[in-house]
């Protein structure tokens, strides 16, 4: 098993021209990002449903943009290790903007179509991906130049995070009451938007990448870019399924939360919310689910220390599986928000394993190919689960496919209980792990018994299907 990789070490504070820590603002330019696509996630699927009233077409988009955001999502990691990190966020976010915007842009002027989402969704999609794993790959260096705890910092983000995700889907249900579906993507642009000027704030320094910056050396950034997304493809498969088998299962466990959530709130919720004419109803359904979260997130990070990680892991899997039986049924408006509750409430252990184990023992040198590869696979199997899930709905109905969800998390949640790679969870190592002298504000020793904290994204789940 691949040994622990230390966390970068913490530095004091180093003055720049505005004079402030930079974490704050990068807290803030990843909580406005976060809202707009935490609204745009519950208002798309329903603007396609109402569009063309056909929950196939759903999966056909999904799966008509799978190959290119895998594709973009590989040149981005590649991207990611040779230009400016804050750089790539910043232009991600305004591309963003302009793509959701174009959507009420085109419902005004020539009404939309599935042609339109295609075509506005991958260039959504060739700002989102690069962004995201930017965003992701600048949380060790902002730690770093602000002499903040990594594992601390992770659980402020993963707190932030929880607060934004239940915020966006209320705020969604709102402005669909309010102004209109279309009409409330606006919103959506406005912060992705706010989020780029903010990050512009940033010191470019924290986005350089260790190489040449791509200011410095524009005849080596102009060429080889798919050459380098190959082999940050090779790399960082190498690193996720390769070398540690923890991991490893990590990974797969993470795609098949992927596929059962993302069908799940990308198409059978969407689906059962529109047929019974409620579709602002949604909105508060992941709400409630975002708040369990964040209430087991900060319990977790409190309480951690009580248990092993594997009892925690059992426990959660179990309350997720409970959580999502309640909720693939299809039950009443009042069940299903309990159900909801109730998975987020279950959700928080396994999350905030899953993200420590990305962090701990991913290489820093990696992390980008890693996080590229990752995001990548990830966006290619939520769309090829929600086609799936779409076929099953225009075949067999949406019960079906609910209980047909049911069967597929019990299945995950089998494997994931029974596999010897999940076993243990690194509680031996830590065990293991002589105690280390203590730095005031340097980060814990990886894998010491020092309570582990939630990872920066809650349930890995896509806020959007393709917009």
């Amino acid at each position: 098993m691949a040994p622990h990789h230390a966390e970068p070490t913490a530095l004091a504070p180093r003055p720049f021209s505005l004079g402030a820590p930079v974490s704050p603002r990068y807290l803030l330019s990843c909580a406005l990002s976060l809202l707009g696509n935490s609204v745009a996630g519950v208002i798309l699927p329903l603007i396609l449903l109402a569009t063309t009233g056909d929950p196939l077409a759903a999966g056909a988009l999904a799966l008509i943009c799978a190959a290119p955001q895998m594709i973009i999502g590989l040149v981005g990691g590649a991207l990611i290790d040779r230009f400016n990190r804050r750089n790539v966020s910043i232009i991600s976010d305004l591309m963003s903007a302009a793509s959701v915007a174009l959507l009420p842009v085109v419902d005004m002027i020539w009404g939309l179509s599935f042609g339109w989402f295609v075509v506005l969704g991958l260039v959504g999609a060739i700002g989102d991906i690069p962004g995201m794993t930017a965003r992701d790959a600048l949380l060790p260096a902002v730690c770093e130049r602000d002499g903040k705890s990594l594992q601390k910092f992770m659980g402020l983000a993963q707190s932030l995070d929880s607060l934004t995700v239940i915020v966006g889907p209320a705020l969604a249900a709102f402005l669909m009451t309010t102004i209109g579906d279309a009409s409330a993507l606006w919103f959506t642009a406005a912060m992705s938007l706010a989020a780029a000027l903010v990050t512009l704030t940033l010191p470019r320094a924290i986005g350089r990448t260790g190489a040449q910056d791509a200011e410095t050396a524009p005849a080596t950034t102009s060429r080889g870019v798919v050459r380098d997304a190959l082999s940050s493809l090779k790399s960082g498969v190498v690193v996720l399924f390769k070398r540690d088998a923890l991991l490893r299962a990590s990974m797969l466990l993470t795609f098949g939360i992927v596929m059962v959530m993302g069908s799940f709130q990308g198409l059978v919720l969407p689906v059962h919310f529109t047929d019974a004419g409620t579709p602002e109803l949604l909105g508060y359904v992941l709400s409630a689910m975002s708040a369990g979260m964040l209430v087991s997130s900060l319990a977790y990070s409190a309480l951690a220390h009580k248990l092993r990680r594997r009892t925690w892991f059992a426990l959660s899997l179990f309350g997720m599986a409970l959580g999502l039986l309640t909720m693939g049924l299809l039950p009443t408006f009042p069940v299903m928000v309990g159900g909801a509750a109730l998975l987020g409430l279950s959700a928080g252990p396994a999350s905030a394993l899953l993200g420590f184990f990305v962090f701990d023992r991913i290489p820093a040198e990696n992390r980008g190919a890693a996080l590229g590869t990752q995001n990548s696979l990830m966006l290619v199997a939520a769309p090829v689960a929600v086609f799936a899930t779409s076929v099953v709905v225009e075949t067999a109905g949406l019960a079906v496919a609910g209980v047909g969800l049911i069967v597929c998390w019990g299945a995950v949640t089998a494997w994931a209980l029974t596999t010897p790679n999940l076993h243990h969870m690194g509680d031996l190592e830590r065990r293991a792990t002589p105690a280390a002298p203590t730095v005031p504000g340097a980060p814990a020793v990886p894998g010491a018994p020092a309570t582990p904290v939630p990872a920066p994204s809650a349930i890995p789940m896509p806020d959007r299907c393709c917009d």
